[in-house]
């Protein structure tokens, strides 16, 4: 396992700076041991978990909903490490097993909490069929047995809980019970402020009667006692919301602070269509069987009515805040794992439909072989976002999972598809020969760090030079269905950051418009210190086009790459 592999690294090490920072290095303000922690520990490429803010001190990324519930077991592993001999740094082994263990513990809890407040409605196979769905069949089994410290593991555990005192509420109503709806709710706020839309939950959970709305309003304001149980609640919302309130008034002299900087929501242009059906990051692509939760609302609406305005309202809000976020593929993610909190509540439609499906054998055995098939796919995703290595986290394509799916290798090539939408099949034959450069004449390979491929010059790509000179093709010129660039590449250093590799790009133009653009990042398949011959091959557009332009971009990248013999050949 690398280090950004551990389970204090990346997002998880933001959630969690405010514990080292206020009870170890006691630097809630300056967290001037940042750099030197994440260089240690190496758990992120940079030191996102802080920012330099206009104050002169450095702000938390992120809220610290987390770091509060960490926090018991962060005291336990820094008592071990005191007396044993490892770190009293934060970040140490025994620190690491303790969020990890307090992890799957808190994954245990929700699953209790959520198959008892399941059974109050279906019967217990229905519910034992929905856990195994939901935990084996979906994204949900790598955020809480392996990324289980991100948010989404310990949320799904508060909405299990909030659904659990929801029912008891109702059924023996009281303000100790008030107020812990109400803490459960700032605490999930605390840990994203968007899940602040849980108060629906206890507020529409189980309307029954003729006039269901205007009861439970009653219920609530007609009374002294209902008018308490609503104080207290919002006691409970404001006691939680309160810390992160003033963490940023001490640390950044204002109440509030919009900590994501240039990050943010598109609320008139959300992202559903890429959200569900993506290959980058589609919900319904990588955890299908969520789709008989979508179903299963149908069967919620006829045989527990009581739960349907609740739990619709909430989906509807909460898919449409998630996929509003602008980087709505959540960056490192496997599937939406934004998504995965809300199965706590999805699981009530998912049961809905099983129940309703099992007195007809032919849907029983339709869901049950679905289920199944779900599973080793699901099981299959989470192995090789780990240990298998295809499954490329952020970069993921519709072209790239159908060539890989369900298989433990694939050719190099097919890496590719990450860039490209096709491949060429078989072998291609060469018609004709469009362009031939060998770079000896061309200035841009002055004073490359990178010893000339042939001869004595090749092009050379650098932080200095980021655009090679554009190479342009008459249309006239072009015959076949298919055209292939290839050239020999050389590094010394390899970039492994994908936004910063360099990319050959292949475009078809009329005039200044772009008809159709490829490309290839050519360090995907370059290995360090190595000269490689690489190729791309693109079909010619259907759509008119006047000229064909090749051409290198260094992306902003920073390692130096040498280009040579580049051919562009018409192939078919």
């Amino acid at each position: 396992m690398t280090k950004t592999e551990a389970t204090i690294s990346w997002d998880v090490s933001g959630y969690y700076f405010y514990l080292p920072a206020l009870l170890i290095y006691k630097d809630l303000r300056k967290v001037e041991f940042r750099d030197s922690i994440v260089q240690q520990y190496e758990m992120s490429s940079g030191g996102y978990q802080a920012y330099d803010h206009e104050s002169g001190n450095r702000v938390m990324k992120y809220s610290a909903g987390m770091s509060l519930q960490y926090l018991p077991f962060f005291a336990i592993a820094h008592s071990v490490a005191t007396f044993s001999g490892y770190p009293a740094d934060g970040f140490s082994r025994p620190y690491q097993m303790a969020i990890s263990f307090g992890s799957l513990l808190m994954a245990f809890l929700g699953l209790f909490y959520l198959r008892k407040s399941l059974l109050r409605y279906f019967s217990d196979t229905a519910t034992a069929l929905t856990l195994v769905l939901i935990v084996a069949a979906t994204n949900y089994l790598n955020y809480s047995a392996i990324d289980n410290a991100m948010t989404h593991n310990w949320l799904f555990t508060l909405y299990a809980l909030l659904i659990w005192q929801s029912i008891r509420f109702y059924e023996r109503p009281a303000s100790w019970r008030a107020w812990c709806i109400g803490a459960t709710v700032g605490l999930m706020a605390l840990t994203r402020p968007t899940e602040i839309i849980a108060i629906l939950i206890p507020l529409l959970w189980g309307l029954e009667g003729s006039n269901p709305l205007p009861e439970r309003l009653q219920f609530f304001l007609s009374n002294h006692r209902g008018l308490k149980f609503l104080l207290l609640a919002g006691l409970g919302v404001a006691i939680l919301g309160s810390i992160q309130l003033i963490y940023w008034k001490y640390v950044a002299g204002e109440w509030l602070v919009y900590s994501y900087q240039d990050q943010g929501f598109s609320w008139l242009r959300p992202h559903l269509w890429q959200g569900f059906f993506s290959g980058k990051g589609g919900w319904l692509i990588y955890s299908p069987t969520m789709i008989l939760s979508l179903v299963g609302f149908i069967a919620l609406w006829r045989k527990q009515r009581p739960l349907f305005p609740a739990i619709a309202i909430f989906t509807c809000l909460f898919i449409y805040i998630t996929f509003a976020w602008d980087i709505w593929w959540y960056g490192g993610s496997l599937g939406q794992r934004a998504m995965v909190q809300s199965y706590a509540v999805l699981a009530f439609p998912m049961a809905a439909l099983i129940q309703s499906a099992w007195k007809q054998r032919a849907l029983k055995i339709g869901i049950i072989t679905f289920g199944l098939v779900c599973i080793y796919y699901n099981v299959w995703l989470t192995h090789q976002a780990h240990k298998g290595g295809l499954f490329v986290t952020e970069q993921m394509t519709l072209p790239y999972l159908k060539a890989i799916f369900l298989r433990s290798e694939v050719p190099e090539e097919t890496i590719k598809l990450l860039d490209t939408k096709e491949l060429y099949s078989g072998t291609p034959n060469i018609i004709k020969s469009l362009a031939y450069l060998d770079f000896e004449s061309d200035s841009l390979a002055h004073d490359c760090p990178i010893p000339p491929i042939e001869g004595d010059r090749s092009l050379c790509l650098s932080e200095d030079t980021q655009f090679s000179p554009p190479i342009h093709i008459p249309a006239s010129e072009i015959a076949t269905p298919w055209i292939r660039v290839e050239g020999d590449f050389r590094c010394q250093e390899k970039e492994w950051e994908y936004w910063l590799m360099a990319q050959l790009m292949v475009k078809f133009k009329k005039g200044d418009e772009e008809i159709q653009t490829r490309f290839l990042r050519l360090f995907r398949l370059l290995p360090p210190n190595s000269t490689k011959t690489l190729f791309l091959d693109v079909p010619v557009p259907n759509k008119q086009y006047d000229q064909l332009e090749v051409q290198f971009w260094q992306s902003n990248g920073k390692k130096p790459l040498a280009i040579d013999r580049l051919k562009v050949l018409a192939i078919e």
